[in-house]
């Protein structure tokens, strides 16, 4: 018998015969296979607006602003410790979800990566050169907000973790970074083109580059106001640059984000939900609009009148007269404050005037970026400070009248009137001796729930005149919060680039000034 057996070279032939017809009738049997597992309906890439759009929804202010921004301005306070101290008793916050990395979070990680790549994507593109110009003004206010707020953060290498691989980004001196920042608005203003593709889809002005153009110089006004202690050479430059762009005309240019019930005000999700019983207007406040007889305490306040918690602070115990809102006063902890509220003669702490959360305060409640009001007080400050010509009292009543009539935008019942407006300043006339006080806590009262600049205001100009928080268990050596500390995630990421901002700026605590704020 015999006995065959295969060679090595027969065997591999006998072998990938059967693979290769395999193959071959998969190949014709299956035009396409390489898309079988393709998602026809999946979007490949995504339209730059989209993004955009996306950016503009993350900056609306999150609900952190009042554990700092508002009690240290001494507009909203809470007597509660926990997660919601910080600014109630000059204390940081701190750790994985601390209220000190929520600002940080919001603009940096939810609206800067997204600007960048709108950026990105439109740079090159002559039909989007319109979105690549708006993109760059945002993304200048966006950084504003984050250096006001922290000092030096990352710019130049921003946002580049998807784009360059770049996850540990430098930390720029917050002087180069306004240096920029006025480049930017400098030219980006200038770029804008209505004769352009104008991205109707935008969700602050509907491509209306008008307005556009506007908002980027009246942030460059912003810009240089807000250099007018540390370089006040450039910051006059800057101011007169901005006015001769053209900023601001009316309340119908104000950059504004209109929420709705799919994107809510986060600052009203706050105060309607978890911390609803617990944030009150504080004495300092309620009390300065009580003296000068300001219409707008009817537009922001409520008491409930007789409250001894919080599920009695019910519809038919709401007062908004202003001649019953009592503030709640500062110093005073969850121990501490029922006494305080007796000899006040209230029934307890939650009987303290709030923010009437079912107007200013609701979930659909408006968002506020820059305003006319807030132009136009800059503006009176510029003419003090001979950068501008003008009246400064034109522009103070201006800026005063803007902000009574845009309450109106929260609620039609906050809606101050003309006749009342026209009686408040004739009671409260502008006074050229005592200008830059009045103006600058004219600005405090009109950035009302815009945390970030109404901090950083209060630090540039020194106004409105607080007395310190007498809380007797702070952290911080001096009388206010200068800066909030960076965020533990990116000191725990990138801790030798921010180890490089901390010895450059000064210690990564409450006191440390940033470069802008020069004692």
């Amino acid at each position: 018998m015999f006995d065959y057996k295969l060679n090595p070279i027969m065997k591999k032939i006998q072998f990938l015969a059967p693979l290769m017809a395999l193959v071959l009738g998969v190949s014709s049997c299956d035009k396409g296979f390489d898309t079988l597992n393709v998602n026809p309906t999946a979007a490949t890439s995504l339209n730059p607006a989209f993004l955009f759009n996306n950016a503009l929804i993350n900056s609306t202010y999150p609900g952190s602003t009042l554990i700092f921004e508002h009690p240290i301005v001494q507009q909203l306070f809470t007597p509660n410790s926990g997660i919601v101290a910080g600014g109630n008793f000059n204390i940081d916050n701190r750790g994985p979800t601390g209220a000190n990395a929520a600002l940080w979070q919001r603009y940096y990680r939810d609206n800067i990566r997204y600007l960048v790549e709108v950026i990105n994507q439109t740079k090159s593109d002559a039909n989007r050169s319109n979105l690549y110009n708006m993109a760059r003004l945002w993304k200048a206010y966006s950084f504003m907000v984050l250096t006001d707020t922290y000092g030096d953060i990352p710019y130049t290498e921003a946002g580049l973790g998807y784009i360059g691989s770049n996850v540990v980004p430098k930390y720029d001196t917050q002087e180069s970074i306004y240096n920029d920042i006025i480049k930017e608005l400098t030219e980006a203003s200038a770029a804008l083109d209505a004769a352009k593709p104008t991205e109707a889809g935008e969700v602050v002005y509907g491509g209306n580059i008008a307005r556009w153009k506007r908002f980027g110089y009246s942030v460059m006004l912003r810009a240089g106001m807000r250099l007018s202690k540390v370089n006040p050479t450039l910051a006059q430059a800057t101011v007169q640059k901005a006015v001769a762009g053209g900023v601001f005309q009316s309340n119908a240019d104000n950059a504004v984000l209109r929420n709705d019930a799919n994107y809510q005000n986060q600052v009203g999700v706050t105060l309607n939900s978890t911390e609803a019983a617990n944030y009150y207007m504080t004495g300092y406040f309620v009390d300065y609009l009580k003296s000068t007889a300001d219409p707008r305490l009817a537009s922001i306040a409520v008491r409930y009148v007789g409250a001894k918690s919080g599920p009695e602070q019910t519809a038919a115990r709401a007062n908004r007269d202003p001649a019953v809102q009592k503030g709640m006063p500062l110093g005073f902890d969850n121990g501490t404050i029922g006494a305080r509220a007796t000899a006040d003669g209230l029934a307890s702490f939650y009987d303290y005037s709030q923010l009437d959360r079912t107007r200013m305060g609701k979930l659909a409640a408006p968002t506020y970026f820059v305003t006319y009001a807030q132009t136009q007080l800059l503006l009176a400050e510029a003419v003090v400070r001979n950068w501008t010509t003008g009246n400064a009292a034109d522009y103070y009543n201006a800026g005063v009248r803007a902000h009574m009539q845009q309450l109106g935008d929260y609620d039609a019942t906050s809606l101050v009137s003309d006749a009342n407006i026209a009686t408040y300043l004739t009671a409260n006339p502008y006074t050229a001796a005592k200008g830059l006080e009045q103006i600058n806590t004219q600005y405090w009262i009109a950035s009302f729930l815009n945390g970030p600049e109404v901090f950083a205001n209060f630090r540039r100009s020194g106004f409105p005149k607080l007395t310190p928080n007498p809380y007797p268990g702070k952290e911080i050596k001096g009388s206010f919060i200068n800066r909030l500390s960076y965020p533990d995630s990116e000191i725990s990421v990138n801790s030798a680039k921010v180890q490089e901002a901390i010895t450059r700026q000064g210690p990564d605590n409450l006191d440390t000034r940033v470069w802008w704020d020069k004692q």
